[in-house]
């Protein structure tokens, strides 16, 4: 899997857990969602830091907590 796989993944799993819509996770946390919706369609190689960083202080939870999932071990994801 990507990088940019798993990183779609972790938020639509999050978004499932917190019982948010992706457009109300991208309403609460600023992200346009446009952008939120090209990440999770894969269409975005290299996502932005300081966007996962607005979701994870919308959902309230730290980076480490976000990239704290089987989704990002070294042996799952490819180059």
């Amino acid at each position: 899997m990507l990088y940019k796989e798993a990183v779609s993944k972790r938020i639509l799993n999050l978004c499932k857990e917190y019982k948010y819509t992706p457009n109300k996770l991208a309403e609460m946390s600023t992200v346009p969602p446009t952008t939120l919706r090209s990440l999770l369609a894969n269409k975005v190689d290299n996502p932005s830091s300081y966007v996962i960083y607005k979701i994870c202080r919308t959902l309230r939870i730290s980076l480490k907590d976000f990239y704290d999932s089987e989704l990002f071990n070294f042996d799952k994801i490819d180059d």
